[in-house]
């Protein structure tokens, strides 16, 4: 069964209500996030499985200024859900009038008489309403009067301590896509529409899809084994640049620049999903084009082998 996307909370269908939902923003549906909506279900099998969570990020809206840091977009984020078995996801608009809401309010109007939720689970530091006045002790009060179950889930942690998405920021940021993935359940993607650029790669021999980075968090810059999903479920290997093409003199602005190996066809105005396998150097500046090309096809290459190696079960692990 497809899941649904209801993104105005005073609008939702009959069919869509008395479901049990996990709540939280869900940035990276890692694996305590699973952890989250696999506790929800629990409580109540008997209910479709659902997700509340906000449309930007929070932080978005109160710190515009901050670098860009989301791990999964909403498109992203949504099919993340639905692997999970989520049938709503409930994307509530998070703007000024809706942060101004009580925590009594969004209690009250949004799970209760809006969504008509029968039972919520969230973590223990999960905290909402105006100010995030409403803590987990609030909900309890309420969800308790007003008939609605709640289950409080502890976070899943391991010896590091907690999963969390700021820990996978930090490894994806660190060059270590091999372990975010192992704490995100799956490789780090980066989705988005392929635009045009210089067409510098063709020149070079290697073609490039150019994607924006946009409000994806920039991870370490460099050079990456990656899977490219196309919008009709095709996957090809591929070869990616993150980073402002030093050798070049590219400007100020990281983008992600991506070669299919073996793919040729024209992918301009195509959403793709990129996921990234593992880094295989980091950024620098070549002496020339010449150097350049050569060490692109060195790349290209090296990732045709790590792929084909994780694709057979025998890459090294990387510490």
């Amino acid at each position: 069964m497809k899941a649904h996307l209801h993104t105005d909370w005073r609008d939702i269908p009959d069919s869509a209500r008395g479901a049990v939902a996990a709540l939280g923003n869900f940035d990276g549906v890692h694996v305590g996030h699973a952890h989250l909506v696999q506790a929800a279900h629990a409580a109540r099998p008997d209910r479709e499985l659902a997700v509340v969570t906000f449309e930007p990020h929070p932080r978005e809206l109160f710190r515009p200024q901050d670098p860009a840091f989301r791990l999964t977009l909403p498109q992203e984020r949504f099919a993340a859900l639905s692997a999970l078995g989520v049938k709503h996801v409930f994307q509530i608009p998070f703007d000024r009038e809706f942060s101004a809401m009580s925590a009594e309010n969004f209690v009250t109007r949004v799970l209760h008489e809006s969504l008509g939720l029968h039972h919520v689970a969230c973590g223990m530091d999960f905290a909402f309403g105006h100010r995030r006045r409403g803590n987990v002790d609030f909900l309890a009060e309420r969800t308790e009067e007003l008939g609605i179950g709640l289950t409080v889930v502890p976070a899943l942690a391991d010896a590091l301590g907690p999963y969390s998405s700021s820990r996978i920021r930090r490894l994806l940021q660190d060059g270590y896509p091999e372990r975010a993935a192992e704490e995100l359940g799956r490789p780090w993607s980066i989705r988005g529409v392929v635009q045009h650029g210089d067409k510098r790669g063709r020149l070079l021999g290697f073609p490039t899809a150019n994607i924006a980075l946009g409000r994806h968090l920039e991870p370490a810059r460099g050079v990456y084994a990656v899977s490219v999903r196309m919008a009709d479920g095709t996957v090809c290997p591929g070869v990616a640049n993150i980073g402002r093409r030093p050798t070049i003199n590219d400007g100020q602005e990281s983008r992600l620049e991506v070669h299919l190996l073996g793919f040729s066809g024209d992918l301009y105005g195509q959403t793709l999903s990129v996921a990234l396998h593992t880094l295989l150097r980091a950024e620098r500046r070549f002496d020339g084009l010449d150097a350049l090309k050569d060490q692109i096809a060195r790349d290209s290459e090296q990732a045709t082998a790590y792929l084909a190696a994780r694709q057979s079960g025998t890459i090294p692990t990387r510490t």
